[in-house]
């Protein structure tokens, strides 16, 4: 039976963001327990697994008790309130903390020792390890910690987000005749979390490699910093506190001052989560709670450091190639080869880069050749998160010293690096470059790039668009896609963008490109009612999307509406997916998966048949309210064929085939994990290393697509051809 239009809007119909978050991070952490991960890899995910669920307290959880505190009755589209969010993250993040720390002590540990990499917990030290750890601790660690006794002169300290705190219980009187009995200590940020023990190893570095926390040292010898006391426990805990900026947009006058002013409170926002070790006992954990404001709800017990995020280390420091991922040289097509004539090259052609696969260094190519060609006038670039130390803020700063004309829009409220961004604004303001703050209200989330250049009698622009940052570094951990072009029609329409970001005027009609918060979603909206209505005509309609989150109430209604209308629907979201695929006469033809694997899933991709004309776009946004109607993005067409091949066949087509790293979700909202069943398996970003990586060239193997490409077959053909189902595993 099809349901009603109106029903669409039925909150069973929607998963929770928030719940939907975590389980993402449940497939974060299942790559921890994969076999077929490298070992030091697996760590690592582990590691990244914890400081994404500190990110979903800092600001997710803390926005969810701001309202309940508040009184806010917000409901999201699946019909729960605030406090009933609260209520069932609290318990599911609970269980994932608890697999967590059991992976890492009966999984990771063990097998991290047998390959001779020690974590050694204090009932394991010998006897030389015992004495070299209390030197350290007496020459490096006591010198700088200071232990703050608890009395009415001295009140429980403002405890810094995320930092380790010793809490110690002492009997005896002071100096001064004190008998409090509890003080806390700070533990400095200065201090190494994770200290290397001397092992003996040979001249390839092999050898046992041994480790202890800090926590630990400061744990066996924290007696040293009460001379004449008795200590009866030490404890360490973890405080995660609100860390969402909040500034009044509408009553500053400098946005770069008031972000400035607020970025020390960071540190000392509501408490929202409390860490402590498993053996605190229970009279120390209510006094935390009680001193900090929260319930017991809120404590975290943990079988082992209350920061496992600091294990990366171990990644760094341990130089074990065979436990990592093999290293692998980004591909770079020989047209884009370093010393070739760029402008020559997207003038002549189109360039499609897709990373980490194919190489970020043409881009980087191109500005550096802007900066330094006396044909150039001017430079205009976005830039939401980037290294400011990288070759892409070189070359900016050199082109305005060269006196071009250089106008970059520096978004300074990009989380977490607010600080760094401010810098960089600073920096390229010194350097005479024009700096804009994006827009009130609305984060520059668009990636673009402009370059304006003298040729001949005329001015040519050249453009690159992206779906990723303008960051060398996570363009070798991040997919992504970039074009580059010379196209007329699309350079126009980024300078209108550009003069929109940086002037005043109203909305700019644009030829080609469409942005928020202006008309990429209702451009949406209309390509899925198109496929609707050939749908309902009886002609083959067909979308797919691939995004990192999706949770617009009115896309997904879309969505249902297609799938009732019989569009076939493939959605790749690595993270957040609001929607309930699989549920009768709603969304029995969407299909939704998430790829997890060595690199972060970011590209931004949509598809839709249309009528044969197959349209394919990129784009920097999410099917999220808040990229909607809250930041200005850009969505880009690929117009030239072969490239717009390219992007369906790598981008879109190849991941649904994925059978090794792809979780499918389920009409209940958890995620099962694709077998490959009796198809030959398949990971989809293996595929595309060895088909684009230097490192493969001798091998590698004829092109993915042709110049032409037809969608991939529905994966519900039949259950173990598609690999999908029955042969799956719960995360």
């Amino acid at each position: 039976m099809t349901l009603k239009k109106t029903s669409l809007a039925d909150p069973g119909l929607f998963l929770n963001r928030e719940l939907s978050l975590l389980e993402f991070n449940r497939r974060v952490l299942a790559q921890s327990q994969d076999p077929e991960v490298p070992l030091l890899e697996r760590l690592r995910f582990l590691t990244i697994c914890s400081r994404n669920l500190d990110e979903f307290f800092e600001i997710r959880v803390a926005g969810l008790k701001e309202q309940v505190s508040y009184g806010i009755q917000q409901f999201q589209p699946d019909g729960l309130s605030p406090h009933e969010t609260l209520r069932r993250v609290s318990v599911t993040a609970h269980e994932l903390v608890h697999e967590q720390y059991r992976i890492l002590n009966e999984e990771l540990l063990p097998a991290l020792a047998a390959q001779g990499i020690h974590l050694m917990r204090r009932g394991s030290w010998t006897a030389e390890d015992a004495r070299w750890i209390k030197r350290y601790f007496m020459t490096e660690v006591l010198p700088v910690l200071t232990p703050m006794g608890i009395d009415p002169a001295h009140p429980f300290p403002r405890v810094l987000n995320k930092g380790l705190c010793v809490a110690v219980t002492v009997e005896g009187r002071d100096a001064f005749q004190r008998q409090s009995g509890i003080a806390v200590v700070q533990v400095p940020r200065s201090l190494p979390r994770l200290i290397a023990l001397p092992r003996e190893r040979g001249a390839d570095g092999a050898g046992e490699h041994a480790f202890v926390m800090l926590s630990s040292v400061i744990h066996e010898h924290a007696s040293e910093l009460f001379p004449g006391m008795e200590m009866r426990g030490c404890f360490q805990f973890r405080l995660t506190r609100n860390s969402d900026l909040w500034v009044d947009e509408e009553e500053i006058d400098n946005l770069l001052q008031a972000l400035k002013g607020e970025l020390p409170n960071r540190k000392f926002g509501e408490a929202v989560r409390l860490e402590v070790a498993d053996t605190c006992s229970p009279e120390m954990a209510q006094f935390l709670l009680r001193n900090v404001g929260l319930s017991a709800d809120e404590l975290y017990r943990v079988n082992g450091p209350v920061n496992v995020s600091r294990l990366a280390a171990i990644y760094d420091l341990v130089d074990r190639p065979e436990l990592k991922f093999p290293s692998f040289v980004p591909g770079t097509q020989p047209r884009l080869v370093h010393g070739q004539d760029l402008f020559e090259v997207i003038r002549d052609q189109d360039v499609l880069l897709h990373h980490p696969y194919e190489s970020f260094a043409p881009v980087v190519q191109l500005l550096q050749q802007a900066a330094e060609d006396p044909s150039v006038l001017a430079i205009k670039q976005t830039l939401y998160r980037t290294d400011v130390g990288s070759p892409i803020v070189t070359a900016l700063l050199d082109a305005a010293r060269a006196g071009k004309e250089v106008t970059v829009v520096v978004e300074l409220r990009a989380r977490f690096d607010e600080a760094a961004n401010i810098d960089l604004a600073t920096r390229l303001q010194e350097a005479g470059a024009n700096v804009a703050y994006g827009i009130v209200g609305y984060k520059a989330h668009a990636k673009a790039l402009l370059i304006v250049r003298r040729e001949g009698r005329r001015l040519r622009r050249y453009v690159h668009l992206g779906t990723g940052n303008y960051h060398p570094g996570t363009a070798r951990a991040y997919t992504d896609l970039g074009l580059l072009t010379a196209r007329p029609e699309i350079g126009t329409d980024v300078h209108k963008l550009f003069q929109e970001l940086t002037g005043l005027g109203q909305v700019a009609r644009l030829k080609c490109l469409h942005r928020s918060p202006f008309t990429l979603r209702s451009a949406l909206l209309e390509r899925i009612a198109r496929e609707v209505d050939a749908a309902r005509a009886g002609r083959k309609a067909r979308i797919i999307a691939r995004v990192n989150a999706l949770s617009d109430p009115g896309l997904i209604q879309a969505l249902y509406e297609a799938s009732q209308a019989g569009v076939e629907i493939d959605l790749l979201v690595r993270g957040i997916c609001c929607l309930r695929p699989g549920v009768a006469g709603v969304s029995d033809r969407i299909r939704v998966r998430s790829i997890v694997g060595r690199f972060l899933e970011h590209t931004r991709a949509y598809y839709f048949f249309a009528d044969g004309a197959e349209e394919v776009y990129c784009s920097s946004a999410d099917w999220m309210e808040r990229n909607f109607f809250r930041r200005v993005e850009l969505c880009f067409p690929i117009l030239d064929d072969t490239l717009r091949s390219r992007v369906l066949g790598e981008a879109l087509e190849l991941p649904l085939l994925d059978n090794k790293q792809a979780w499918l979700l389920q009409p209940d909202g958890t995620y099962e994990r694709a077998q490959p069943g009796r198809r030959q398996p398949l990971g989809s970003q293996q595929a595309l290393l060895e088909n684009h990586s230097e490192r493969f060239t001798r091998v590698r193997p004829a092109p993915l697509h042709g110049k032409r490409s037809r969608p991939a077959r529905r994966a519900e053909a039949t259950p173990d051809e598609a690999g999908d189902e029955p042969r799956t595993r719960r995360a």
